[in-house]
């Protein structure tokens, strides 16, 4: 089945029609195991936040999954969707953020009103697990690693999960601020590679493990503000971080606002419930679902849903 186009379908909720062309910046290091890539989500962080009520500290980790998931899902050949799950017994009980291969971004999390004012990543999930799965649809099946979650932040959490689940290293540096003009979120990943730019093996171990370690020591000298500076190009940032290692500019990819709900799934969803359960999910004749990603209410009128035949659940 042909996917309707989102500006097409008139189903789908009123939410942000919200493209940032230069998303991510792909980049690779000449000659040497390295490739990258810089990550702002722009006024995109703002309007995925938005939409959620929970504490400050709770919708930064968010963002900074965000971000995460934007910068590792684009280094991937896929369609589909490429998502993290974050499940701990803290004050964030749950965590989700995906991306399509189209870069459409969504979030959802549980988190506790009460949650901390000020605590690192670590404390706000507790003790619990880290997943990254990778789903390109019915047809075909998921792939998932799952990892207990291991490191003070987000950025740690994801490493130790390369290294041990994937055997793939990488540097993550993820950031995020709500400023006058809204949140704003953004981060830098660098992965040693078989070769240079993924192209050309490197033949000398010992200068390519060399390179690797130097990359490490100039991305670790970014700053949040760096990250955050919307007046601070992307390509002169990478510039001034790698221009010492000779970084080669790849083309942009966009992210989006891209929350998958649409009144017409929801619809196809409750004619599986049975009708008892239906006319007890309805509140004077009208039975609202509420998508926990994008915060909007479909309401149906118990007469618009049939239902499936047979006894409530």
């Amino acid at each position: 089945m042909i996917e309707t186009p989102a500006f097409l379908d008139t189903s789908r909720p009123d939410v942000p029609d919200l493209v940032v062309s230069r998303g991510v910046i792909p980049f690779h290091l000449a000659g040497s195991p390295v490739r990258g890539r810089l990550i702002r989500l722009g006024p995109l962080a703002d309007a995925l936040l938005s939409r959620h009520d929970a504490p400050q500290t709770a919708l930064a980790l968010a963002s900074k999954a965000l971000t995460l998931i934007a910068g590792m899902s684009t280094a991937l050949k896929f369609q589909g969707s490429y998502s993290l799950q974050i499940k701990g017994d803290g004050p964030v009980s749950q965590l989700v953020a995906d991306c399509t291969e189209r870069g459409d971004l969504r979030v959802y999390l549980r988190a506790e009103a009460e949650a901390p004012s000020s605590a690192p990543d670590a404390a706000l999930v507790g003790a619990g697990y880290l997943a990254f799965t990778l789903d390109q649809g019915a047809e075909t099946e998921r792939h998932q690693g799952i990892v207990a979650i291991t490191g003070e932040s987000l950025a740690e959490m994801a490493m130790h999960y390369y290294e041990t689940s994937e055997q793939h290293p990488c540097w993550i540096a993820l950031h995020a601020a709500w400023r006058d003009e809204g949140w704003q979120a953004g981060g830098l990943v660098i992965e040693r590679i078989a070769g240079e730019g993924g192209l050309t093996p490197v033949s000398d171990a010992a200068q390519a493990e060399d390179d690797w370690a130097t990359a490490r020591i100039l991305a670790a000298t970014v700053t949040q503000d760096e990250i955050l500076d919307p007046a601070l190009d992307g390509m002169t940032l990478i510039n001034r971080l790698f221009g010492t290692m000779d970084p080669r500019i790849d083309r942009p990819r966009a992210l989006a606002f891209g929350c998958r709900c649409s009144r017409a799934r929801l619809s196809a969803l409750l004619a599986t419930f049975p009708r008892d359960d239906l006319d007890h999910m309805a509140e004077e004749g009208t039975i609202v679902m509420t998508c926990e990603f994008c915060n909007v209410h479909f309401r149906f009128s118990r007469d618009e849903v049939a239902g499936a035949p047979g006894p409530a659940a």
